[in-house]
């Protein structure tokens, strides 16, 4: 029976995990779950109004959500609000300010430190004074602006993004915006009428001429506010050319004299939206629907799985149960180390398994190999290092795999999970990165060399602090976690040493030349040479064990700094965007490596683990531990 109890432990945690990850049940009223899995074009790539809806809230607040009485409200229905009744978004409280003089320009005198949210009612008043200060924010170089230029762009660009939305597919000021269509649609043949009677000298309504005259005028200003492409284009050869503004479908009536059909569809969509019509509403969506998936099925189809990728989470749920990994593994070195070790390799295993099930639906999602941009290599370093950990558990049996990948697993997530606030995870690729041949080998093998230096770093972590800390650090774990780091090292300067040679011919073929010192690539090459230079000194007898796991702590120095460090300094070919936001972060980090590795260069006869073993041969006084050459 006892076999069995690891088995259900994982099985009871992971039904929970997946009960999570279940659409919810669909609730009575406006299909908002239907409306958020509605495809548009934004920033060059098709994604679901409920991403579209993430992406802007994560803009305008650090937490990406909008609050109606206290409760949590889906982000698809405040798009629908902006969308179709923008003067009941205006008093939504989404715009979040945390700088106190810019909270100051508000009216705000007493600050508690906490973040203050405002509706963009409350911001109509000083719209002007923040347009002045982005102006004046916006002379100033990226790396010099303090953090109220920085606020102060933030929330001028949320504000920009707020009035581009209300003006995607109806012009904001529009009373019924399904009425003007009809409107619109019934002028146009008289208007066109009267418009060629006048080029050719003939007779022509002047009335006619005028109200067609007024409504294309209307619909060019809504030219400047492209920023939603919502109505499809089946005569489009490419994604951009098959999806139109509002504004280019019903200047293009002018010229056929006909109203697009979709945009009949989102007239309708927001006259019932706007009247309470429930039942109405619900089966325009359900007809535009079937208009797409007759059309447009396979950008209909990728929409719905991007909407479910969002509902279900599959990253969160699988950081979720990488933390209790990380505790049953704990305390499986101090209990039922049997058991819970057990327990911890099967969950280990099902969070890894959701891990490759989100990274594959990205992959399908942007049609590209794993690691894109910053936030998918976090992703990738996270699931690489935890099949590293998977295989050292599968040969060592310690628990220390399971640690290790738990612990790397919701690290990487995590910071994957901050960068997703900056905005679209699934963005566009620059030019120099739109090659899959060289995104499948260069990026994702260097990709694969920071997973496996990371993961030596947290294994001499390990060593050391077990080594200092606790009385259970014998000779045998000590043994097993230095081979574990030597062969993890090993490999990770095959794969650095490789990924670099291959960055260097992708560089030749894109830039014209193999190396150039670009921040990055020294970045790169310091990765290589610390491993190389970890292996010389164990193969020449320079370090030991301890020796080794220092070395190996310093690693994770090196990794942050060309990881994330060029991202920092704002120059150079490969740096895709800066982000100072991190350096506190970054600076603690290496902080706190810098402390470790202190406390493995501190003597071993002063370590508790040392003590314990030296204690324990007959003969021997306690200080008597391993010679210092065992370093």
């Amino acid at each position: 029976m006892k076999k069995w109890i690891p088995w259900l432990i994982s099985l009871v945690l992971l039904t929970w995990v997946i009960s999570r990850m279940l659409p919810q049940k669909p609730v009575t009223g406006f299909d908002v779950a239907g409306f958020g899995q509605l495809p548009v074009l934004v920033g060059g790539r098709v994604m679901p109004m409920d991403t579209l809806a993430r992406i802007s809230l994560s803009i305008m607040n650090h937490h990406g959500t909008f609050t109606v009485d206290g409760r949590t409200q889906p982000a698809s229905r405040w798009l629908l609000d902006v969308l179709m009744m923008p003067r009941r978004a205006d008093a939504a409280k989404v715009f979040e300010v945390t700088n106190p003089d810019i909270l100051a320009l508000f009216g705000q005198q007493d600050f508690s430190g906490k973040p203050i949210s405002y509706s963009y009612n409350d911001c109509v008043a000083v719209l002007s004074e923040i347009g002045r200060q982005a102006s004046s924010a916006t002379q100033t170089e990226a790396q010099g602006r303090n953090a109220f230029q920085r606020g102060i762009l933030k929330l001028r660009d949320a504000l920009r993004i707020y009035l581009l939305l209300k003006n995607s597919i109806q012009a904001e000021d529009s009373p019924d915006f399904g009425r003007e269509l009809q409107v619109f649609e019934q002028v146009l043949q008289p208007g066109m009428q009267a418009v060629r009677d006048r080029e050719a000298n003939r007779p022509f309504n002047q009335q006619d001429l005028l109200v067609v005259a007024r409504f294309t005028q209307r619909y060019q200003t809504l030219t400047k506010a492209r920023y939603v492409y919502a109505l499809p284009n089946p005569d489009g050869k490419t994604d951009s050319d098959r999806w139109l503004h509002i504004s280019d479908a019903l200047l293009s009536a002018v010229a056929t004299g006909k109203v697009a059909y979709p945009a009949i569809l989102y007239g309708g969509l927001i006259s019932t939206y706007r009247s309470d019509n429930v039942t109405g509403f619900n089966q325009i969506l359900h007809g535009y629907n079937q208009y797409l998936q007759g059309t447009m099925p396979e950008q209909l189809s990728r929409a719905k799985v991007e909407y479910w990728f969002n509902q279900a989470q599959p990253f969160l749920q699988a950081m979720v149960l990488y933390v209790f990994v990380l505790l049953v593994s704990l305390i499986s070195w101090l209990k039922w180390p049997r058991t819970l070790g057990k327990t911890a390799i099967i969950l280990l295993g099902f969070a890894f398994v959701l891990h490759t099930l989100g990274l594959l639906i990205r992959m399908y999602l942007q049609g590209r190999p794993p690691v894109t941009n910053l936030y998918s290599s976090a992703l990738f370093v996270g699931w690489g290092s935890v099949l590293l950990c998977l295989f050292l558990e599968r040969f060592y049996k310690n628990g220390i795999g399971s640690v290790c990948g738990s612990t790397i697993g919701f690290v990487t997530l995590l910071i994957a999970h901050n960068l997703q606030l900056d905005g679209d995870s699934l963005e566009m690729l620059r030019a120099v990165l739109d090659t899959n041949v060289w995104l499948a080998t260069h990026v994702v093998v260097v990709t694969l060399g920071y997973s496996s230096v990371g993961l030596a770093g947290l294994l001499g972590i390990i060593y050391i602090l077990r080594g200092i800390l606790t009385s259970s650090f014998g000779a045998a774990t000590a043994a097993s976690l230095s081979r574990m780091i030597y062969g993890v090292i090993c490999f990770a300067t095959l794969c650095s040493f490789v990924g670099t040679i291959l960055g260097g011919i992708w560089a030749d073929q894109s830039w014209g030349r193999f190396w150039g010192w670009d921040p990055k690539e020294n970045g790169a090459l310091l990765i290589v040479l610390w491993n190389a230079a970890i292996l010389h000194a164990r193969w020449g007898g320079l370090i030991r064990e301890r020796g080794l796991a220092v070395m190996s702590v310093f690693g994770n120095i090196v990794v942050s700094l060309s990881w994330f460090g060029v991202n920092m300094l704002g120059v150079g070919l490969h740096s895709y965007g800066f982000m100072d936001q991190a350096f506190g972060t970054l600076m603690a980090f290496i902080a706190g490596q810098l402390v470790i590795m202190g406390l493995g260069l501190i003597p071993q006869r002063y370590w508790r683990g040392i003590r314990t073993r030296a204690a324990k041969v007959p003969g021997k006084p306690a200080t008597a531990s391993v010679p210092l050459t065992a370093t």
